[in-house]
C-alpha cells in the first residue's frame, strides 16, 4: 500500500508541524491511512468490469441512457448509457457517435432523454485520456456507435419516477418559452445546458456567468428559500418545514443530474437541515468536510473533476472571505445588501480563478461586475423556473403562465452575458500548467496576507498599521500575478493552448503546429499559394522547424518564400539530393537565410519546446532515389503532451502499412485524399478522432476521391476538408480537443 504509507507520512509531518499531541496525531494518522485504504478498495470496485475481453470487437446491446445525448466539439454526439443485458450488464459505457457518422446515426438518438432504452451497436474501445470525465462518471469503456434503435421502453423503479418528474418539468419549461430562453431555463433549473447554442454557452463562459448554468449550491439555497415560506403557508411547523425541504433536496439532486457540484450542495444542505431538525447548531465547515467525505466515498476520482474542485473552492473561499469582505465594505458605507452580494461574488471569484486558469485557460476580469448585475435576476429566474417545473407536474397551463413571467429575467441574463462577453479583454488567456502552479497561485497570496497580519499586529502606530495593510494588499496582488506568470512557464502573457492548423493554401499541404511560443511548419504548399498570409494570420514570425516532406511543388514550392520572410531555425529537407528547380530554389533560400538544413533519417527525433517530431520514414539513403517522390516522403508522428498527430505527406498505405503506428488523436489523410485501398485498414489501426484532407478547390486530380471519403466516414473520425471548410484549426488543452473550421 504505497499510497497509504505516503498518506501516513504526510499526516505525521502535518501533525508535527502543528505540534499536535500524540493521541491526536495517532488518530489523525489512522484516519488518513484508513481513508487511503478505503479509497483504494473503492477504486478497485469501481474499475471491476466484465467488458475487457470485448474491447476491440463489435457488440450489440440493449442499454438505458443515463443522460440526454449532447453534441461534441468534433461534430458528433455522446451520452452515458448503462447496459441492461448480457456480459457487463449494469456497467456504464460512453456511447459516442463520431462526427462523420452522426448524420447517419443521429436518427436513432432523436428525441431520446435520460431513462430511455435503446439498442446500440458498434465497436467497443478502451477509454482514452480525453475520456477522464466519463471515467469519473463510472464509464468502463467507449462504444463507437454504428447504429442506434430506440425500443420505446423506459427504466422503472425510483429512477423511473425521477425520470417522469424530469420529463414533465422539461415540458413545463419548454412549453411557455422560446427555444433560447427555454434552453437557458433548463440550464439554470435542471443543470441541462446541452440545448444552449455554442455562441450562448461561450458568452456565459467569457463573462464569468457560466456557474449559473450548472446545478450547484445556489440552486439548493434558492430551493430552500422558496420552499420554506410555501410550506409554512400550508400550516407546517418548523420541523415539518425543514423535513419537507430535506425531502425536496433529496429529490432535486438526482433531478438535476447528480453531478459533483450538486452532490456537494445536497450533502451540505442536508447536513444543515438535519442539524436544524435535531435542534443543534450546525457548522458550515463540518458540512463542507462531510460533503467532501461523502462525494469521495461514492467515487474517489471525483477529486479530479473540475466541477467538484470548483464547487469546493468557491464554497471554501466564501466561508473564509465573504464575511470579512462584507464587514469591511459596510464599514466604508456600502449598503449591506450590495456589500453582501459583492463579497460573495468577489470571494467566489478569487477562490476559483486559479482552477479556471488551470482547467479552462482563462480568467474573466468582467466576472465581478457581470455577476453583480446578474444578482437581481438570478433568483427570480430560478424561482419562477422551479415553480414552473413543479406546476407542470399537475397543471401545464400554470407552468406556461410562470414561464411567461420568467421570460423577462431570463432574457436579461442572456443579454447581460452577451454584452459582457463582447467587451475588450472580457476573457484573458492564462494557463497554469501543473498542480504545483495552482498550489502556488493559492499559497503565495495566503502566505503574504498572513505575514501582513502578523506585521500589522506588531505595529502600534495606527498610521503605520494602515500603511502596512495597504502595502500587504499590494504585495499580495503582485505576488499572485508573479506566481501565476512563473507557473505559466514563461514571462509576460500566458501561453496559448496547443494549436494545429491545417492551412487552406489550395492544392497542396501546409500544417502548422504552435505551442508555447514554438512553431513547426510541415510543408508550405505551392509556390503561388497564400502560405505567407496564412502564417501572418496565425501570428508566426519565427519557425523553429520547417519540414519539407518531399520534392514536389505542392509541398515545397512555398518554402523559399517562408525562408525569406521568417526566421527559421532548422530545415528538415525531405528532398535532399534532388536537383529539380523547386528544390534548388529551396537550397538557395536556406543558404541566404543562414538556416541549417539536414536530411531525414528514420528514427530521427526533433524537438521544439514540447513539440516532438518522430521521423518514421524514409530511411537514409531513401529508397529508389530516382523514382516516385511520394514513396520517400517524410512520414512524421508529432507528439505534444498526450496529443498525437500523424502527418504522412503523400505516402500512402503501401508505405505506412508496414510502419509501427500507435493510435492517434488526429490524422492528415495522405496524398490529398487520393484513392488508397489500404486507407480503411490504416484508419482502423490509428482510430483518429479527427481526420483532415488538405486539398484545393476544383482541383484537376479528382481529390478527394469517393473511396477516401467513404473510408474516413466509415471509420467514425470527424472529417474536415480544406477545400470545403477552409483552414481547419485544432486547439488542445489538456485532454480537451476543439475543432474550428474557417471556411
Amino acid at each position: 500500500m504505497p499510497a497509504a504509507c505516503l498518506v501516513a507520512a504526510v499526516g505525521l509531518l502535518v501533525a508535527g508541524a502543528l505540534r499536535l499531541g500524540p493521541v491526536v496525531t495517532a488518530l489523525a494518522t489512522v484516519a488518513l491511512v484508513g481513508g487511503a485504504i478505503a479509497a483504494h478498495a473503492r477504486l478497485e470496485a469501481l474499475d471491476a468490469t466484465a467488458l475487457r475481453p470485448l474491447v476491440g470487437h463489435e457488440v450489440t446491446r440493449r442499454a438505458t441512457l443515463l443522460e440526454a445525448p449532447r453534441p461534441t466539439s468534433t461534430g458528433g454526439e455522446r451520452a452515458l448509457v448503462r447496459l441492461a443485458r448480457g456480459r457487463g450488464a449494469g456497467e456504464t459505457l460512453l456511447a459516442r457517435i463520431p462526427g462523420a457518422g452522426a448524420k447517419r446515426t443521429r436518427a436513432g438518438w432523436a428525441g431520446l432523454e435520460a431513462g430511455d432504452e435503446v439498442v446500440v451497436g458498434g465497436e467497443l474501445q478502451r477509454l482514452r485520456s480525453w475520456d477522464a470525465w466519463a471515467r469519473v462518471r463510472g464509464a468502463h469503456a467507449v462504444l463507437r456507435v454504428r447504429f442506434a434503435r430506440p425500443t420505446g421502453g423506459r427504466r422503472g423503479g425510483l429512477a423511473g419516477v425521477v425520470d417522469a418528474i424530469r420529463r414533465r418539468a422539461e415540458a413545463g419549461l419548454d412549453g411557455g418559452l422560446d427555444p433560447p430562453e427555454a434552453a437557458l431555463a433548463r440550464g439554470m433549473v435542471l443543470g441541462q445546458d446541452e440545448r444552449l447554442s455554442a455562441a450562448a454557452r461561450g458568452d456565459f463562459q467569457r463573462s464569468g456567468l457560466a456557474h449559473i448554468l450548472a446545478a450547484s449550491g445556489q440552486n439548493v439555497m434558492l430551493l430552500a428559500a422558496l420552499a420554506l415560506p410555501l410550506l409554512a403557508a400550508v400550516g407546517l411547523g418548523l420541523r415539518g418545514r425543514l423535513a419537507g425541504v430535506l425531502l425536496l433536496v433529496a429529490l432535486y439532486v438526482p433531478l438535476a443530474g447528480a453531478g459533483p457540484s450538486i452532490q456537494r450542495a445536497g450533502v451540505m444542505g442536508a447536513a444543515g437541515l438535519i442539524a436544524a431538525i435535531a435542534g443543534r447548531r450546525s457548522s458550515r465547515w463540518y458540512a463542507v468536510l462531510l460533503a467532501a467525505a461523502v462525494t469521495l466515498l461514492l467515487d474517489p476520482r471525483a477529486v479530479a473533476d473540475p466541477g467538484w474542485q470548483l464547487s469546493f473552492a468557491a464554497v471554501i473561499a466564501i466561508l473564509a472571505l465573504a464575511a470579512p469582505l462584507r464587514d469591511r465594505l459596510v464599514r466604508r458605507g456600502v449598503p449591506r445588501g450590495l456589500a453582501e452580494a459583492t463579497a460573495l461574488t468577489l470571494a467566489a471569484t478569487l477562490g476559483t480563478a486559479p482552477l479556471l486558469a488551470h482547467h479552462f485557460d482563462r480568467v474573466s476580469p468582467v466576472s465581478l461586475p457581470a455577476n453583480l448585475l446578474a444578482t437581481p435576476a438570478v433568483a427570480p429566474a430560478m424561482w419562477l423556473g422551479m415553480l414552473s417545473a413543479a406546476g407542470a407536474q399537475v397543471a401545464t397551463p400554470l407552468a406556461h403562465l410562470l414561464d411567461a413571467l420568467a421570460l423577462y429575467p431570463l432574457a436579461f441574463l442572456a443579454w447581460l452575458a452577451h454584452a459582457s462577453a463582447v467587451l475588450p479583454g472580457a476573457a484573458l488567456t492564462l494557463h497554469l500548467r501543473s498542480v504545483w502552479a495552482v498550489a502556488a497561485a493559492y499559497a503565495v497570496p495566503i502566505a503574504v496576507l498572513l505575514l501582513r497580519r502578523r506585521l500589522a499586529r506588531t505595529v502600534r502606530n495606527a498610521r503605520r498599521a494602515v500603511r502596512q495593510r495597504t502595502l500587504g494588499a499590494v504585495v499580495a496582488v503582485a505576488a499572485t500575478l508573479v506566481a501565476a506568470t512563473l507557473a505559466s512557464g514563461r514571462p509576460g502573457p500566458a501561453t496559448k493552448p496547443l494549436t494545429i492548423s491545417f492551412l487552406d493554401i489550395g492544392q497542396g499541404d501546409a500544417t502548422l503546429i504552435q505551442d508555447g511560443g514554438r512553431s513547426v511548419l510541415v510543408d508550405a504548399g505551392p509556390p503561388d499559394g497564400p502560405i505567407l498570409a496564412r502564417l501572418k494570420a496565425a501570428g508566426v514570425t519565427t519557425i523553429d522547424l520547417l519540414v519539407v516532406t518531399h520534392d514536389q511543388a505542392d509541398h515545397e514550392g512555398g518554402a523559399p518564400g517562408v525562408l525569406a520572410g521568417h526566421r527559421v531555425g532548422l530545415v528538415l529537407d525531405g528532398a535532399a539530393g534532388d536537383r529539380t528547380s523547386e528544390h534548388l530554389a529551396l537550397v538557395r533560400a536556406a543558404a541566404a537565410a543562414h538556416a541549417r538544413r539536414i536530411a531525414p533519417q528514420r528514427g530521427q527525433v526533433l524537438r521544439a519546446g514540447r513539440i516532438r517530431v518522430d521521423v518514421l520514414w524514409p530511411p537514409w539513403p531513401p529508397p529508389d532515389p530516382g523514382g516516385d517522390p511520394n514513396q520517400r516522403a517524410i512520414v512524421a508522428l508529432v507528439h505534444v503532451g498526450r496529443f498525437d498527430l500523424l502527418l504522412p505527406a503523400d505516402a500512402e498505405s503501401d508505405v505506412t502499412a508496414p510502419l509501427t503506428l500507435p493510435p492517434v488523436d488526429a490524422l492528415k489523410v495522405a496524398h490529398h485524399g487520393s484513392e488508397d485501398p489500404g486507407l480503411p485498414d490504416l484508419l482502423q489501426r490509428l482510430r483518429p478522432r479527427v481526420a483532415v484532407i488538405e486539398v484545393g478547390r476544383r482541383n484537376t486530380y479528382g481529390h478527394p476521391t469517393p473511396q477516401a471519403l467513404n473510408a474516413v466516414t466509415a471509420s467514425g473520425a470527424a472529417l474536415y476538408r480544406t477545400d470545403r471548410d477552409g483552414t481547419v484549426r485544432l486547439t488542445v488543452t489538456g485532454d480537451r480537443l476543439r475543432v474550428v473550421a474557417h471556411g
